[in-house]
């Protein structure tokens, strides 16, 4: 069956990858040879044309996912240099307030150069199929697999390089809005679903960046948004806010990118970090008071759960306030939780894992930031590699077993904390969101 000519257009398509060097009498051999006119060219190997197909099939898929790296500065992988790769930041130089010296030549300046050293690490997973999927399978089963390992990849590394950015050290919290009136929150556990992203905060952002002169990134500063957080943040810009389709040069737009405020270009990210409370059981990081309890260590929840008792005890709030929970005991049907202090709580409250706002609410964590503000490494030029394995590779006597699999070479780093700033609010949404 001229299996590959049929899909030709379909996956070029998919992929944006020109198909068009593959002859009409062209298939693709389940064992990774290339047919011509019923001969097979190569039963061992890809053909060159193939594995830069498929190269650039992962390439492209996995790009799209990587929303978080695409503003750093960017390193090829070292080559025969250890694992150690370094990324450069500049000192700005003082100003020059003495007047000159008429025909004195000045002292001059040096460029100051400090490097920010760092260890690269591998990541990788790979599929494996049988001879029997192959002889059977209606799609070509290397690219399907491709397609999936592509998103896998890309998710991977964009995950890699959102972690590391997370982490600094400049941060800024939603205030509190209720009833038209507003407190300053100081800490991630006081966030609520009523502390927003709005206008006004954009604006505070962008002017905390120009502050220290962060330099703008194609003439505007940019923030890494959730989809969440960017509904709050368009209900409340109105008109303010403008979106892509009313760009001057809409071909410029960056990958992901949802629209404009305040001299900040925002791109929507699912993968934007968001931090839930850790769960108590099983999948359950939220659980439901059933009944009234007054000062008891014993509280009926309404979630079915199973019997247990935790070493050490799972840190939770219950009403806002920290607890233990040290045990999980099942009578009748219903599941209560044995905590480590008495409490008073009414039914329908919330006992919650620790690691978000007190009463459960999830936090949402939108990065402004300035150009430079981290290093990451490439993805091209040996930072992502896609690997096919024949029939018959390793221990595999009856060609029983082929593979498709990726790996990468990846690191990101933090260079200037002062460009890059973690905005972490609530949301709309922050009762039932979980941790990413």
């Amino acid at each position: 069956m001229r299996f590959f000519e049929e899909r030709k257009n379909r996956d070029s398509a998919d992929f944006g990858v020109d198909l068009t060097h593959f002859g009409a009498g062209d298939v693709l051999n389940t064992t990774g040879g290339i047919v011509e006119n019923g001969a097979v060219t190569d039963a061992n190997a890809l053909s060159p044309e193939m594995k830069t197909f498929y190269d650039k099939t992962l390439l492209t898929l996995a790009g799209a996912n990587l929303v978080h790296e695409q503003f750093g500065q960017k390193r090829p992988i070292p080559k025969n240099g250890g694992k150690t790769i370094e990324f450069r930041k500049f000192s700005k130089l003082p100003k020059a307030t003495q007047a000159l010296t008429e025909g004195v030549t000045p002292a001059g300046n040096k460029l100051s150069v400090s490097s920010v050293s760092c260890t690269v690490e591998q990541y990788g997973d790979y599929i494996e199929q049988t001879d029997m999927l192959e002889l059977t399978a209606v799609d070509n089963t290397i690219v399907e697999a491709t397609k999936e390992l592509a998103s896998q990849a890309g998710l991977t590394l964009d995950t890699v390089v959102r972690n590391e950015l997370i982490g600094g050290t400049n941060v800024m919290y939603a205030p509190k809005v209720t009833g038209g009136s507003e407190t300053e929150i100081t800490s991630r556990a006081d966030i609520t679903a009523d502390c927003r992203l709005r206008v006004k905060d954009v604006f505070r952002a962008a002017a905390e960046l120009k502050a220290v002169n962060a330099p703008k990134i194609n003439g505007s500063y940019v923030a890494v948004i959730h989809p969440y957080v960017a509904y709050d943040l368009m209900q409340d810009a109105g008109e303010q806010w403008i979106g892509i389709q009313k760009y001057a040069k809409p071909e410029n737009v960056l990958r992901g990118e949802l629209g404009t405020l305040g001299g900040v270009r925002f791109v929507e990210s699912t993968e934007a970090k968001v931090f839930g409370p850790a769960k108590i059981s099983g999948d359950f990081s939220r659980l439901t008071v059933k009944s009234n309890v007054s000062s008891a260590t014993s509280v009926p929840v309404k979630e079915a759960l199973e019997a247990k008792t935790f070493s050490p005890a799972v840190p939770v709030y219950v009403n806002g306030t920290a607890n233990t929970v040290t045990a999980i005991t099942v009578a009748g049907g219903v599941s209560s939780l044995t905590l480590g202090t008495a409490v008073t709580a009414a039914a329908g409250d919330v006992i919650c894992g620790k690691g978000a706002g007190k009463d459960g609410s999830a936090v949402f964590c939108t990065l402004f930031m300035g150009e430079n503000a981290y290093g990451v490494t490439d993805i091209e030029g040996g930072g992502l590699e896609h690997i096919v394995k024949q029939r018959g590779y390793g221990n595999d006597p009856l060609n029983q077993r082929s593979s498709v699999g990726w790996k990468a070479t990846k690191v990101a780093k933090r260079l200037l904390e002062e460009y890059l700033i973690r905005f972490e609010s609530g949301s709309e949404f922050s009762a039932t969101a979980e941790e990413n």
